[in-house]
């Protein structure tokens, strides 16, 4: 029991720590998420252990860390209401830990019922392939999102755009299979990448969807994007009470 109690302090104090750091550093989203997941594994410890110093310790550093998550959430509410909140992730080139769950899955409340996506880029399979893994966390983490808007890009060669077409029918036709319907729109001259969610969460990626690097597919992060590297990338959250959505989203 105690060694399972130690583990379980352990992962707090190191969820505890990053939240701090990701406060200083003006990461508000991801700091509140860390401070509420460390304060939950602190009750536990605190529900198992015997001696009363350390009861009392762990009182006190839940208290200050519930307080602080507090006025977090009071922040990011307010700002959000004025449409002012903004909060930049730079994501290192050759890191790791940086899966469309761990930057985005934050923002996927039961409030959404619609995305829409601008990105010029799925068009090749791997491309599409990170599209279809970000309509999966949208179907697992979301279950209210009845439409997916994406706007992109043809491949520039006519055989290639065939192949492009052939596998987004195929991955709207498995979201029908969860009530989901996915529009494609193809636009010349996009550039712009950015993700817009109906509950006011505007997320624009640098690279797109495109910010992990290539790994060999009998190699460790194949298939658990928290495990590939990435390129180096800019995230730019913001939030306002205006957005349209994907429903409206005729371009």
């Amino acid at each position: 029991m105690a060694d399972k109690l130690s583990g379980v302090e352990a992962s707090a104090v190191s969820l505890l720590t990053r939240a701090v750091e990701m406060d200083q550093n003006g990461r508000f989203t991801e700091s509140l998420v860390c401070y509420q997941e460390g304060i939950q594994l602190l009750l536990e410890v605190l529900k198992g252990s015997l001696d009363d110093k350390k009861k009392t310790r762990y009182r006190e550093r839940i208290s200050d860390y519930m307080g602080r998550a507090e006025v977090l959430k009071t922040h990011v509410e307010k700002e959000k209401q004025e449409g002012k909140y903004h909060e930049q992730i730079q994501i290192v080139d050759g890191s790791t830990g940086h899966s469309y769950e761990k930057v985005l899955g934050r923002f996927l409340d039961s409030a959404l019922s619609s995305v829409e996506v601008d990105d010029p880029y799925i068009r090749s399979a791997h491309q599409v392939y990170n599209f279809l893994r970000f309509c999966e966390l949208l179907v697992k983490s979301a279950g209210n999102v009845r439409h997916i808007l994406l706007n992109t890009g043809l491949d520039d060669d006519v055989n290639a755009q065939h192949a492009q077409k052939s596998r987004l029918n195929e991955l709207k036709t498995s979201l029908e299979k969860y009530n989901c319907v996915l529009d494609v729109k193809y636009h010349p001259a996009l550039h712009d990448r950015e993700i817009r969610l109906s509950n006011g969460w505007i997320i624009k990626i640098g690279r797109g969807l495109d910010y992990f690097k290539a790994t060999p597919k009998f190699s460790v992060g194949f298939c658990d994007m928290d495990l590939r590297q990435t390129h180096k990338t800019t995230v730019d959250i913001f939030h306002t009470k205006h957005t349209k959505p994907a429903e409206q989203g005729n371009r």
